[in-house]
């Protein structure tokens, strides 16, 4: 089978921005993305956990796999969204079959 090349960009943000996100990725091209709850991690300021955060509202990860060629356009989308707030963007190298989707 035929692999293609891809990115894969993981958005890591407070659950009460995932709209304002979604929407900037929307605005940016972006036409396909899965969100996620984020149970807990560690950080900059140590372990937390959903159920520890003030207003237990939490974090969602939304993920999404694009073309290489489009990854420009959501970085600068998303870093709008992420820079004044708690976050992190991640990208890594991804190969996809059915390109065409992407």
């Amino acid at each position: 089978m035929e692999m293609h090349d891809a990115k894969r960009v993981s958005i890591v943000i407070e659950a009460p921005l995932e709209s304002r996100l979604t929407d900037a990725l929307t605005k940016a091209g972006v036409t396909g993305y899965t969100i996620m709850p984020v149970i807990g991690g560690s950080g900059r300021s140590g372990q937390w956990t959903r159920d520890g955060q003030v207003g237990r509202s939490g974090m969602v990860n939304v993920v999404c796999l694009i073309k290489p060629e489009r990854l420009d356009g959501l970085l600068k989308a998303a870093i709008a969204v992420v820079e004044p707030h708690i976050g992190v963007v991640s990208v890594t190298d991804a190969q996809v079959l059915r390109a065409e989707r992407f």
